[in-house]
């Protein structure tokens, strides 16, 4: 038959590139309980969508140029839940999915489609830094550098990255440029591997504490979620990507509201006790606000007396920033500065609505904070919270105090301020005040120390903003969801389509 020649090329050329690093090394895999690069992509994408871009392509050095089937980086497009989406799934089993000259092409490619088309970026997976000698010396050098603009976010389009195994070099540079990080539990991200650190360092040092999960999700901030295995990284990707738009100049999409999502604001009574110095975790009182099982918290581990969390009023994505009683008794500290600003920074970029849940007693102040820039931290954040073009709802809850009713979108701040009738709006608590302002202990005079405290109180109600019309409304605690999901169909008006300015879409990802 005619052409028999170059189709049987075709096809051993399409062989060898499918079988990647080899079986011996595909089998290790599967015995360790990892799925492979393809395996991965076929988990996450629907099926039959993927569409490869650089199945042929070889490491352009000659001696390895057998080794390295689709240069160590798959990548192509595909589907998510029927919408389009761009992915790169590094090959660990080829040369341990280095950087080289053709796979940071392809990057290059990939990155661009998603920025032009309007498609989320997807980057799975692993790999071991920059390949050795293509980094090395003089023409090392000029392979680097070539495009200005790859570290540069604008924010066109989502990213998402999941670290599935010891990742370096790439996977660490897109993972901090991601706005979201899912982290697979015996996985690392550092900059260099544990090895080469130790010897730079001439201290021998332990991967996991250089860049283990507990590091980078409870210390770093840079993992949002860490999860036991590539299935559940795959499936909390897909999640998060439910509540985003597939690129900037769209609304998120509208899902269904589940059955059982109404009538469950009376809990919050139960849920929050009466007395104010008890503590308690607001996460149960969002979960009877939001759709039912809607709520997704982002980085739980880190900065946790505020919980930021996407979830859905009325099918409709939210972003919630909440204080968190249950932790620090919701004093804001540096780590939570920085958690909510990348949250407000990701929210603004993707026309997600912002509603802020209060009840906090003011910043975390002592030495610790300070040598950390807290200063800086609170101002960055009113800086970005003033470029917000979303529509921001604030609900005081209890506490609001100092600076922070600023912060957590007091005043003018919001679009609208709700209270609850529990609300209480002094510049601090008012125990601490009169011992600031008076010297009076109670201990050493409990009478009258009560009664400083009593008129210090007075103006601090709910009641009393309403009456200055600095809140917009007092509502029942339980009337929460109905009360919110208005005051958002009303705001959501002003965007036309539901896009907002993106005054923040080049703010840094890390502070």
């Amino acid at each position: 038959m005619a052409f028999d020649q170059m189709l049987n090329e075709l096809s051993s050329f399409k062989e060898k590139a499918l079988g990647m690093g080899g079986p011996d090394k595909l089998a290790k895999r599967k015995a360790d309980n990892h799925l492979n690069a393809r395996e991965r992509l076929v988990a996450l994408l629907d099926e039959g969508s993927f569409v490869e871009s650089g199945l042929f392509s070889t490491s352009h050095r000659a001696e390895v140029r057998e080794r390295s089937p689709a240069d160590g980086k798959i990548t192509g497009f595909g589907k998510v839940d029927g919408r389009r989406v761009a992915v790169i799934s590094n090959d660990f089993t080829v040369l341990g999915a280095s950087s080289s000259m053709v796979n940071g092409k392809k990057i290059r490619h990939i990155k661009d489609v998603a920025a032009k088309a309007g498609m989320p970026l997807i980057l799975l997976g692993e790999s071991t830094g920059a390949r050795m000698p293509d980094r090395m010396g003089a023409e090392g050098r000029a392979m680097l550098g070539q495009d200005p603009y790859e570290y540069r976010r604008l924010r066109e389009s989502p990213w998402v990255s999941a670290l599935l195994g010891a990742c370096y070099g790439s996977s660490t540079w897109y993972a901090a440029l991601s706005d979201f990080v899912v982290m697979r539990k015996g996985a690392t991200m550092a900059v260099a591997s544990g090895r080469v650190t130790s010897v730079a360092i001439r201290q021998s040092i332990d991967s996991e504490e250089l860049g283990g999960w507990k590091m980078h999700a409870e210390v770093s901030g840079l993992v949002d979620a860490v999860v036991d295995s590539d299935e559940e990284a795959i499936a909390l990707t897909k999640k998060w990507l439910s509540y985003m738009p597939s690129h900037h100049n769209e609304s998120p999409p509208v899902h269904a509201v589940p059955a059982g999502s109404e009538g469950r604001g009376d809990h919050i009574l139960e849920l929050m006790p009466e007395d104010k110095a008890k503590v308690y975790d607001v996460r149960k009182i969002v979960e009877t606000i939001v759709d039912l099982d809607s709520m997704m918290e982002l980085k739980p581990r880190f900065g946790r007396s505020m919980c930021t969390a996407f979830a859905r009023i009325d099918g409709r994505s939210v972003g919630v920033i909440a204080n968190n009683p249950l932790f620090k008794g919701g004093a804001i500290d540096v780590d939570a500065c920085n958690k909510v600003l990348g949250f407000l920074v990701l929210c603004d970029s993707f026309n997600i609505p912002l509603v802020f849940m209060v009840d906090q007693p003011g910043f975390l102040i002592g030495v610790d904070g300070e040598r950390k820039a807290a200063p800086g931290r609170i101002m960055n954040w009113m800086s970005a919270l003033s470029l917000v073009t979303v529509p921001k709802i604030c609900l005081i809850m209890r506490k609001s105090y100092g600076q922070a009713y600023l912060n957590m979108g007091g005043g003018r701040n919001s679009d609208e301020v709700v209270c609850w009738p529990t609300a209480d709006l002094g510049f601090m608590a008012p125990q601490v005040g009169v011992n600031i302002l008076f010297g009076v202990k109670e201990d050493e005079d409990p009478e009258r120390f009560r009664k400083l405290v009593d008129e210090l109180s007075k103006d601090t109600s709910a009641w009393r903003l309403a009456s200055l019309y600095e809140t917009q409304d007092v509502i029942d605690p339980r009337e929460t969801r109905g009360c919110l999901s208005r005051l958002l169909e009303i705001h959501r008006t002003r965007l036309g389509s539901g896009v907002g300015k993106h005054l923040l879409a080049n703010w840094p990802t890390t502070f």
